[in-house]
């Protein structure tokens, strides 16, 4: 089977597949504007897009224009590539369509469905003390568009959570499977060792001193959707009644999600963050970002872990953090308790409860034995429903029954096959 992967980056959600489907010896062919080349047996393809939207572009339909000269950018690399024939059409829905290569192959085609936008109930309008402008309420219809391309045009589809899938129209979610990423357990694993008694607990440069605990907090950006000013503001109620505790950040200071840059002045969301309060700066270390290695060290030897998300997409760092066997401390915002049963794998607050996050870390700190039967069924959770082990055997089904699905017929939408 030869199978075309889509995708702005290499190798995003599809690396832990694709390498797969290349080792089974399977053709594999990844299009992504990263540099050409092949890659563990996988050959990679570079695409541009020559234009792109403006400031003069509607701000509704900015997302969509940017789609579109994606798409035809793929469309032309492609076009002038005639040794491709691909048996299957793999692409993450909004970044590039899989629409236009309905004129190059007849083959089926499967999207990977992360996110439909809201206008209402959802991480627009989910802080309340910063409602969403009216162009932004209006935009988020139309960002919708590329979705509901791939939506009518694929033969199937898969989203990571249920709650993700349930975002998407109910007209569709039929042709959608929940299917998450995978988790690779032998990466992001619990390492007892780096937690033995009278082991110093150390990580790149940082050196706990015995008896300091250690509560982490990790996201891509420092911004609001991933809730950073209510960390630092837990943070600081733990550390105000408690002189043993240290805090390690994980992330840049950037914003991926959302319109933080629209109230900062200027300033980058850590910064304006920071500067609203008067934070102990001694008790943190803003380490940036680390290679996979150092961060699942630091899932082992943190003490508490805080996770805190608006309603949008579950970041991986939460399920990593549970494969590791940390004691997460999160967020109850959907799809976090679709992941987290309260005090059976991890603990729960609401997101603008300081008090209540900080109490249930502090909780942890004081009683770490306590917590061990969670920590052990987080990192069961992940082993036995969310690992590589189990995720790829689904998709490889997913990807089976699309590709036993003939182009040469027409197939009516009641043909398509259904979960």
């Amino acid at each position: 089977m030869h199978v075309l992967f889509l995708h702005q980056n290499f190798p995003a959600q599809f690396g832990m597949i694709a390498r797969q489907l290349a080792r089974d010896g399977h053709r594999v062919t990844f299009v992504s504007r990263q540099k050409a080349g092949l890659a563990d047996a996988i050959e990679r393809i570079a695409y541009e897009p020559r234009g792109g939207a403006t400031a003069q572009t509607r701000y509704s339909s900015r997302s969509f224009e940017n789609l579109v000269w994606h798409s035809h950018a793929v469309y032309d690399v492609l076009k002038w590539r005639p040794d491709i024939v691909p048996d299957l059409v793999v692409g993450h829905a909004g970044y590039v369509s899989t629409v236009l290569l309905r004129e190059l192959y007849r083959c089926p085609m499967v999207n990977y469905f992360e996110y439909y936008y809201h206008a209402k109930n959802s991480d627009l309008d989910f802080r309340p003390e910063w409602p969403p402008a009216e162009e932004d309420r209006l935009r988020s219809y139309f960002r919708n568009g590329a979705l509901l391309v791939d939506l009518a045009n694929c033969d199937a589809g898969y989203s990571p959570t249920r709650w993700q899938r349930d975002q998407l129209p109910v007209i569709f979610q039929r042709k959608v499977r929940v299917i998450f990423d995978g988790v690779d357990t032998e990466s992001w694993r619990p390492r007892p060792e780096l937690r033995e008694p009278g082991r110093p607990r150390q990580v790149g440069g940082l050196v706990l001193p015995e008896g300091q605990k250690l509560v982490t907090y990790v996201a891509r950006g420092f911004e609001a959707m991933r809730g950073f000013d209510i960390f630092m503001k837990t943070a600081k109620r733990i550390y105000q009644h408690r002189d043993n505790v240290r805090f390690l950040v994980v992330g840049r200071d950037q914003v991926c999600y959302g319109g933080d840059k629209k109230r900062t002045g200027g300033k980058s969301f850590k910064e304006w963050v920071l500067a609203q309060d008067d934070y102990d700066l001694s008790r943190f270390a803003f380490v940036g970002q680390v290679t996979p290695e150092v961060l699942a060290q630091i899932f082992a030897i943190s003490d508490a872990h805080v996770y805190l998300t608006a309603p949008f997409v579950l970041s991986w760092s939460l399920m990593n953090a549970l494969a590791c066997g940390a004691a997460v401390v999160a967020s109850r915002t959907a799809p976090v308790c679709e992941m987290i049963e309260h005090e059976q794998n991890g603990l729960l607050a609401d997101f603008f409860d300081v008090d209540g996050l900080a109490d249930q870390v502090c909780r942890v700190l004081d009683g770490p034995d306590d917590f061990r039967p969670m920590r052990e069924n987080a990192a069961t959770l992940i082993r036995e429903k969310h690992s590589l082990e189990v995720c790829l055997p689904q998709l490889r089904s997913l990807f089976d029954e699309a590709a036993g699905i003939s182009r040469s017929r027409s197939v009516s939408e009641g043909e398509h096959f259904t979960r």
